[in-house]
């Protein structure tokens, strides 16, 4: 992929109170491409799940770091990649399963098809002990 036309980089703690603030910042830097709100709404709701597994799932019962960097692109593509240091998961293709929750209980196990139904491409990277990187991407159309 090219250089991003603008890029953002954040880092914040993995603290349940900031997956919101995650979403925000995100859906505030990608709005300069003046897409639709049903395209900001999913590139929020793509960028919560992502965010909430690093909490729920990476850190589980600790605090870590979570990073984003978001780029857009000539294309009119937005770029979201989310790594944490956590835990990482042993199998990415069970873990992308719906339904599928390595916690169990009342979690739903849906965020990967959330992410994947919100967004035009997703890709996730992980490895035990070393943590999980999910990138997704968004074609946006541009308001007239």
């Amino acid at each position: 992929m090219q250089k991003p036309q603008n890029e953002m980089k954040l880092i914040f703690k993995s603290l349940s109170i900031n997956e919101g603030f995650a979403r925000v910042a995100v859906s505030a830097f990608a709005a300069q491409k003046d897409m639709t709100i049903e395209e900001l709404n999913d590139i929020k709701t793509a960028v919560s799940e992502a965010v909430t597994n690093s909490i729920v799932h990476g850190y589980k019962n600790s605090i870590g770091d979570i990073y984003i960097t978001c780029g857009i692109y000539n294309n009119n593509t937005i770029r979201i990649k989310i790594r944490d240091k956590g835990c990482g998961i042993e199998d990415i293709e069970k873990a992308m399963e719906p339904m599928y929750s390595s916690l169990g209980g009342d979690r739903a196990g849906l965020g990967f098809s959330v992410m994947e139904c919100f967004t035009d491409r997703l890709k996730v990277s992980s490895k035990p002990g070393k943590g999980t990187t999910v990138i997704l991407e968004k074609k946006v159309s541009i308001k007239c």
